[in-house]
């Protein structure tokens, strides 16, 4: 009878990263070393927090615009193109001319 040795099975694959470089002056690295060590973080931690809720917050906000873009076009279509006013809307015009008109 021939030992077995045993096989560990394979590792998972380590999810891939990019890797980002800057530069920046001295000054702004050592607000951002003490800014990290204020937090208890350290500065890769700290960087990467702070760029993914900035782009975030760039993306939010560019989405905003383009949405109100969206949202001016129909508001000036509904002006030059009006829908016909229903039974509410009518009674509704019809009670405010009665309590303008007391």
């Amino acid at each position: 009878m021939t030992a077995r040795a045993a096989v560990a099975p394979p590792l998972a694959p380590k999810p891939r990263s990019a890797r980002l470089e800057a530069r920046i002056s001295h000054d702004l690295h050592g607000a951002v070393k003490r800014a990290a060590e204020i937090q208890g973080r350290t500065v890769t931690d700290f960087v990467v927090d702070a760029l993914q809720s900035a782009a975030l917050r760039a993306i939010a906000q560019a989405d905003h615009v383009r949405m109100s873009i969206a949202d001016q076009e129909a508001f000036a279509n509904a002006l030059i193109a009006p829908g016909k006013p229903n039974a509410a809307l009518k009674r509704a015009f019809s009670k405010a001319n009665k309590l303008l008109m007391d």
